[in-house]
């Protein structure tokens, strides 16, 4: 038998390497070291284990080593919590947030007449030591005794209070100290969840780390609501008393001083009899608190404060907050030279008020059946300045602002963004589709009533508000959620809309203004109009600094002509025959969506006529599910009673591509009467003819655009020449 071997020398070839031998002492080599470092280890173990049996401790001893060892464990693992609980408190004070020192800010409305005030000049504000003694001591001892012996959290204070409230069957006395309800107003709203409280608690020992005792009393002194428009005991001592802080008397503190538990019941001008007997009970606390005898308090107690007479006209004061914001945004980013500025705002009081008064109506007469506390409001005309704004039932209670900063899921007032896609993709209102069965990624969404319709068009498709549908426009026709995405932000919405596929149902959050915002874009055909606060901003000196033009409300199109007429024209079916016939219209074409998210926790109505845009919400800050309210209830009826009034008076303009109906006046007042239940409706009132209000508009357009007189021109008499 030949060598092979020999095979390949003989062929000139060199024989094959034996690479079997060299895997195998690499294998060797591998398992030798393994063996070896795990005898090494073993043995390490062995002389640790060796050296902490000398501190084994037995008997009673090793009953408090071993507790103090599992404490060290929970701390540790407590400490971890800690910080990542912490880091959405950090997220809260990393931008500049002292900045509202820095400007002062007079509002007008849209007609020019005075309606609010924001901010706080820091070179105006009062120094701490110069308030009255008897006022700091009020304030003490009503809402924190502790405050110079606590370091943000008031475990004792808290203990007490808890005493109290089950003493009394009723909450009596609160255990947040003044750093948690200063980080409150600093940095956090009123919504009432365990997220809130954590960042709260955080945010008071940041405060107590970085500012000084007398630093956080003088934030909270002047940034607090005292109610009637006024922040700070310094603007509430002006508003009520038409004095000075400084020269408040004990029972002029007390009052003040009673205030800040809950301004809107307490304000003196709306109901002074509780404003007294509020201010009494401080009076008390005083005395309990030791700051002062009985004695020292007898005479505030027999000669309590009186208060000067005041407009008791309501200021659109969720509507200001935003503004001011929207005013600080601005003058950072042109670096306008000045901090004192006169605001000329876009906001309407008649329309504001009547938006006021549907939601309190509603909310009063359908609160308790569905189980509902809040809601939300924004009207917006269709050039895109906000003529109203409600964020929530009482100002005085909250002043978290659900219109801007709640973001709530959309549920299917959602569905017309994704529409909109579609009829862009080449869809129209009548393409016929089915509906049916539907899975996309594992999720397999159910109608409203667990029922399919087969083949439907688009319009009876949104119309009935079917979500199979958009499921399948998504996954089939418009190559899934991206489109939608990018949409909504040529849209003008800038609530952050998640990509997964479930958002087209709805479940992304989204904001009440960012609401009517979006559908504006469908009520002026296609064009994205920017919206905004205010039209004018005016400096201490009276020189015009900004002044909003003509050509800034022309919007920038996104939809194409053909898309934004075919959505006009199904979402006007939607309050003449389908889910939201309760916001129907007789006096104009109206046209929107209901939305109703899982189980009934937000009611949407968001609609349009050619004149305003309005987005209406009911919710409960707690996410508790409502007694199965839909978008199609309280929402639409809300909605149809704010329009009915806006569109009174004034010329009525149509939705593009929708046709204006016939209106008898008879019919009209009739079924106006029915819509919402009342008996009486509150009419807008007509101060001039359509043809005068016309011709004035136009006239105050030629003057803002006429050129300056020249004074060297003028003869001595103070005329022109001829």
């Amino acid at each position: 038998m030949e060598d092979p071997f020999k095979i390949g020398e003989e062929d000139g070839q060199k024989p094959p390497v034996k690479k079997s031998s060299f895997l195998l002492e690499v294998d060797a080599w591998v398992d030798s070291n393994m063996y070896e470092s795990r005898f090494a280890a073993g043995e390490f173990w062995e002389e640790v284990v060796i050296f902490f049996r000398r501190f084994r401790v037995r008997g009673v001893k090793r009953f408090f080593i071993e507790l103090l060892s599992e404490s060290a464990t929970l701390g540790a693992g407590g400490l971890i919590v800690m910080l990542m609980l912490a880091l959405p408190a950090s997220e809260e004070i990393a931008g500049n947030w002292r900045s509202q020192d820095e400007f002062a800010v007079t509002f007008l409305d849209r007609y020019g007449n005075e309606i609010g005030k924001r901010g706080i000049l820091h070179t105006d504000a009062v120094p701490i030591k110069e308030l009255p003694d008897h006022l700091i001591k009020a304030v003490l001892a009503t809402e924190d005794r502790r405050f110079f012996e606590h370091y943000g959290l008031d475990f004792v204070g808290l203990i007490r209070a808890m005493t109290e409230n089950a003493r009394a069957g009723t909450v009596v006395q609160g255990g947040s100290t003044i750093s948690q309800q200063l980080a409150k107003n600093l940095f956090l709203s009123n919504e009432r969840t365990y997220s809130r409280k954590i960042k709260e608690a955080f945010l008071s020992l940041w405060l107590e780390a970085n500012l000084s005792k007398e630093e956080i009393l003088k934030l909270y002194l002047d940034r607090a609501y005292m109610g009637g428009g006024t922040f700070g005991v310094a603007a509430a001592a002006e508003f009520y008393f038409g004095k000075d802080v400084r020269d408040v008397t004990l029972a002029e503190s007390a009052m003040l001083a009673g205030l800040f538990k809950a301004p809107a019941k307490y304000a003196p001008h709306v109901n002074l009899p509780a404003a007294r007997a509020r201010a009494n009970e401080v009076l008390t606390n005083m005395v309990q608190a030791g700051f002062m005898t009985e004695g020292q308090v007898t005479g505030a107690r027999r000669h309590p404060a009186d208060v000067v007479l005041r407009n008791t006209a309501d200021s659109p004061d969720y509507f200001l907050d935003w503004a001011f914001d929207q005013v600080k945004d601005f003058v950072v980013s042109e670096h306008l030279p000045y901090r004192s500025f006169t605001v000329r705002t876009t906001i309407d009081l008649d329309l504001q008020r009547a938006s006021e008064e549907a939601v309190q109506f509603f909310l009063r007469q359908y609160g308790k059946q569905y189980d509902v506390d809040e809601s939300a409001v924004v009207l917006i005309e269709n050039n895109g300045a906000v003529r109203a704004m409600v964020g929530g039932r009482d100002y005085g209670e909250s002043q978290f602002n659900r219109a801007t900063s709640a973001e709530r899921q959309a549920g299917s007032s959602f569905k017309p963004y994704v529409y909109a896609v579609a009829m862009e993709e080449g869809l129209t209102p009548d393409t016929v589709v089915r509906d049916g069965p539907i899975t996309w990624r594992n999720w397999s969404p159910k109608n409203y009533g667990r029922s399919y319709r087969g083949n439907v068009t688009l319009a009876t498709a949104l119309a009935k508000s079917i979500n199979t549908i958009p499921v399948l426009l998504a996954r089939d026709y418009i190559g899934g959620t991206e489109p939608i995405v990018e949409l909504t932000h040529k849209m003008g919405i800038t609530s952050p809309i998640i990509r997964h596929h479930t958002m087209v149902l709805g479940t992304s959050g989204m904001t009440v203004l960012d609401q009517a915002t979006g559908y504006l874009t469908f009520a002026t055909g296609g064009y994205a109009h920017r919206r905004h606060a205010f039209t004018q901003i005016i400096s201490p000196s009276g020189e015009v600094l900004y002044n909003r033009r003509d050509s800034d409300n022309t919007g920038d199109r996104v939809l194409s002509k053909q898309a934004a007429l075919y959505m006009n024209e199904m979402l006007a079916n939607v309050p003449k025959w389908g889910t939201g016939r309760r916001a129907d219209l007789t006096m104009t074409t109206a046209a929107g969506k209901t939305g109703t998210t899982q189980s009934y926790r937000d009611a949407w109505y968001v609609g349009y006529t050619g004149n305003f845009t309005a987005a209406v919400w009911y919710g409960n800050d707690n996410y508790k599910p409502t007694n199965r309210m839909t978008g199609g209830s309280l929402p639409a009826m809300t909605w149809q009673r704010i329009m009915t009034y806006a569109h009174q008076g004034i010329e009525l303009k149509p939705i593009p591509g929708v046709p204006q109906p016939e209106v008898k006046p008879d019919e009209k007042k009739k079924e106006d009467a029915v819509a919402d239940g009342s008996p009486e409706r509150r009419e807008r009132p007509r101060v001039l003819s359509q043809k005068t209000s016309d011709f004035l508009r136009a006239l105050g357009d030629k003057l803002e655009k006429a050129k300056p007189l020249n004074p060297k021109k003028l003869t001595i008499a103070g005329t022109l020449p001829r």
